[in-house]
Order: structure tokens, then C-alpha cells, then sequence
């Protein structure tokens, strides 16, 4: 993997009871979605999930992690993908019905790396 390529890994956290209902939404991605993410230089993107808690840990490589997110932001697609999506996490604040994963997620900083 060339020097160039950032790799970022995040958090997020589901609410324990959409798990399932979560999960059944990534059983089919809209393509267009999945182009939109690749044109904006999201590369080697996955997800993981500890299902007792909810909590999600994505990974990425990109060459610059802040430019692939705001191309995904200026997506239509990527709009209404969040805006699906928000019900199913954790509130950002309590009472509120949902929240997008775009604005939620926690980037860890990286302290090791062996290739």
C-alpha cells in the first residue's frame, strides 16, 4: 500500500434494538451509493459491528480523508442514504429521533501500524 493512502477507522453506535433492522439495509446498498463513495475516494471501506452493544467500527483508506468526506457530503445520494440510515443510531442528542451517521461518527487516531 503506498505511502500516499490515509487509514482511518471510526465508531458509531446503534440503537441495540434497530441492530437487525440495520444489518437487513446493508444487504443491499444502492450502487449508486456504492459509486458515490468510490468516486469520492473511499478504497478498502469496511464495517464491523458488535452486535450486544450497537457499536460500529468502519475502516477506510483514501488519500485525504477530509476531501473524500466532502465529496460524499455534496452527494445527493449520499443525502438521502444518511437520512435513511439516522434512525437507526444513537441519538447525537437525548429525545431526538435519530442521527445522521455523517455527523455522529468518532475518527480514532492511529498509534500503530505494521505492514
Amino acid at each position: 500500500m503506498p505511502d500516499a493512502l490515509q487509514r482511518v477507522c471510526f465508531v458509531m453506535h446503534l440503537q441495540p434494538e434497530r441492530v437487525d433492522d440495520y444489518l437487513a439495509a446493508h444487504e443491499h446498498v444502492w450502487p449508486e451509493m456504492l459509486d458515490a463513495l468510490r468516486d469520492a475516494g473511499w478504497r478498502n471501506y469496511s464495517l464491523f459491528l458488535r452486535p450486544d452493544d450497537g457499536m460500529v467500527v468502519g475502516y477506510l483508506e483514501t488519500e485525504d480523508f477530509d476531501r473524500a468526506t466532502a465529496a460524499m457530503e455534496q452527494t445527493a445520494v449520499n443525502d438521502r442514504w444518511q437520512a435513511q440510515m439516522a434512525q437507526y443510531f444513537r441519538p447525537a442528542t437525548p429525545g431526538s429521533d435519530g442521527a445522521n451517521p455523517d455527523t455522529i461518527r468518532h475518527q480514532l487516531r492511529e498509534y500503530f501500524h505494521l505492514s
